[in-house]
């Protein structure tokens, strides 16, 4: 079975076929689909079905977390307990935009979700596909890259459906990615560190340290 591929304007996302591909994501597919760094697989946090399926179709490990796209801080708040200030200088400075932001986990996020470590990555995507669709599901939705694990991120909608091949159903094509560097991850969970780079992507870790000096 080949992927259904339906283009998105990346620019001006059509409305139905936004609510069509929120409509796929609630009912519990898993669909590749572009954000503002590689495409990633976007499903349903709370279908724990959905969920397993994102880690059968990367031949994932079970122990590696997935990330989450979200609207808002307002989104981060139902998602995680007690946000530090840390949180909400990072968010307000980078996002929208390419910084994934590790925080404790709420309990109403399932265990499978956080691969038992009881922390989430957050990210508010500078993208209108992703932004749309998730305000359009009223549900965050699963970020983890469109790839095999081990195997190159994915840019088009052409290298994820030639990459996954028959392991996914329907892939939004909006296009090439703008960029072709990762999220950049800052793990806030440590009362110790209070906080640290855990990967460097679209955002330098200088950036990061300076904005910290600054506060």
């Amino acid at each position: 079975m080949r992927s259904e591929i339906v283009k998105i304007n990346c620019d001006n996302p059509e409305t139905s076929l936004v609510k069509y591909s929120a409509e796929q994501i609630r009912a519990g597919q898993v669909l590749g689909m572009p954000t503002d760094t590689f495409y990633g697989l976007a499903a349903d946090p709370f279908n724990l079905r959905a969920v397993e399926r994102v880690y059968e179709i990367k031949s994932r490990s079970r122990h590696k977390p997935l990330s989450l796209l979200i609207e808002s801080v307002d989104q981060a708040e139902q998602l995680a307990r007690p946000l530090p200030e840390e949180f909400y200088n990072l968010a307000r400075r980078f996002w929208p935009g390419p910084l994934t932001i590790i925080v404790r986990a709420a309990s109403r996020l399932p265990l499978k979700v956080t691969a038992n470590t009881g922390n989430v990555a957050l990210r508010v995507p500078n993208a209108k596909i992703p932004l749309a669709v998730v305000k359009a599901a009223g549900i965050p939705i699963t970020a983890t890259s469109a790839n095999l694990s081990g195997a190159s991120e994915c840019t088009t909608a052409q290298q994820v459906r030639d990459q996954l091949k028959d392991r996914i159903a329907i892939i939004v094509d909006g296009g090439t990615s703008p960029r072709e560097v990762a999220s950049t991850i800052v793990d806030l969970t440590d009362d110790d560190a209070r906080w640290r780079v855990m990967r460097e992507g679209a955002i330098p870790s200088q950036e990061i340290s300076e904005f910290f000096a600054q506060g």
